[in-house]
């Protein structure tokens, strides 16, 4: 067994993770109706042979109106059921590698461009808009239209939309749902008073504001087998004067663990524009570590872990049990493997790829069979 504390197996809830490397959901904004399609086999079929610990699907929309832009992710649909059980299946002859999914509802930053295009909100009225989500008519930015706030058929309508994407997940034999409650998207959106103005059951108080997200994660527990993992994403600050801050964070997650939850995934911010984050190398660590020592979640620390050695140290010291990575992973696929390199440990590879080793460090894949006729 290796001796680094990176490359050591750990349960997150009811998996068991070759090592703690989680590879983070991130967004393409390529797929057509929600459906995913040959980009996504391609793209996540490099990730799932890079010898991490499990593989996160991008944020994938429980409703059409719950996508960030028009190209989002869904699973709201046996259309989109059918095509992301195509790329799967792909995934799966070539990858043991565990596989979660995001679900998620983008509330009030919904009908947005791709990011390319500028990213900004597509007025309802506007080819390819529609009306946005929130738990209060509050925009996300300046200049922009409120969105619509969700009535008590629409809160219903939500948790049922999470729930029925649980279930097509289960179906596509997922392991593990992560359930988006980060970056200004509707479930945070509830727990900031910076977007939740409500003065209903729903908001005001810490409890009210952190109902929604709560009941949402009871009915996806309770919807899917005890086999598959159920955590959260959280913002664990939103870095303005008076939004949702780290102590709260802790609260939240302190209610996710008395309700069976198997993970939390530590980002922070997203739901203003006049957020201050102080971005350097792990600065989302400290909330993650603060989280993990309060609330006692299996905790995942995400945000600037770029090399192997910090991010070595963040699992050595404590401060989390798995860290999470994105666009390290986006500009090196294989950031695993040269990871183990580095830290004298071993990684999973496809045969086709062994012989990518020099002559003589065989021993990173765990076998000698590199040579070639």
């Amino acid at each position: 067994m290796s001796g680094s504390p990176l490359f050591t197996p750990a349960a997150l809830g009811p998996l068991m993770l070759k090592n703690r490397i989680v590879i983070a959901p991130m967004c393409q904004y390529s797929a057509v109706d929600g459906n995913a399609n040959d980009w996504h086999l391609i793209h996540l079929g490099h990730l799932a042979l890079s010898g991490a610990g499990m593989l996160t699907i991008e944020a994938t929309a429980v409703s059409p109106e719950g996508r960030i832009t028009p190209g989002c992710l869904g699973l709201w649909s046996d259309t989109n059921e059918a095509a992301l059980a195509r790329v799967l299946a792909a995934l799966r002859a070539h990858s043991a590698m565990p596989i979660a999914i995001q679900l998620a509802h983008a509330g009030r930053k919904a009908s947005s461009r791709v990011p390319w295009e500028g990213g900004q909100l597509i007025p309802p009225a506007a080819p390819g808009g529609w009306m946005p989500l929130a738990p209060s008519a509050v925009p996300h930015a300046d200049g922009e239209a409120p969105p619509q706030a969700l009535d008590a058929a629409g809160l219903v309508h939500v948790r049922e939309s999470f729930v029925a994407s649980a279930r097509r997940a289960v179906r596509l034999g997922l392991d593990a749902i992560e359930l988006h409650v980060a970056h200004g998207y509707l479930l945070h959106s509830f727990l900031s008073p910076l977007a939740n103005h409500r003065d209903d059951a729903y908001g005001g108080s810490l409890q009210n504001r952190m109902r929604l997200p709560l009941e949402v994660f009871d009915a996806v527990r309770a919807a899917v087998p005890a086999r598959v993992a159920v955590g959260v994403r959280l913002s664990a600050t939103d870095w303005v004067d008076g939004g949702w801050e780290i102590g709260q964070s802790v609260v939240f997650a302190q209610a996710l663990r008395e309700r069976g939850a198997s993970f939390i995934h530590v980002s922070s911010g997203g739901v203003s524009p006049r957020q201050q984050i102080p971005l350097g190398p792990g600065y989302q660590v400290a909330l993650a570590a603060q989280i993990r020592a309060e609330a006692g979640l299996p905790t995942i620390a995400v945000g600037l872990i770029t090399t192997p050695a910090q991010a070595e140290a963040i699992v050595a010291s404590g401060q989390a049990d798995f860290v999470a990575l994105a666009r390290a992973m986006l500009y090196d696929p294989r950031w695993p493997w040269h990871a183990a390199a580095e830290l004298g440990a071993t990684v999973d590879a496809p045969p086709p790829y062994w012989r990518a080793l020099p002559r003589g460090q065989a021993a990173l894949f765990g076998t000698a069979r590199t040579g070639q006729r």
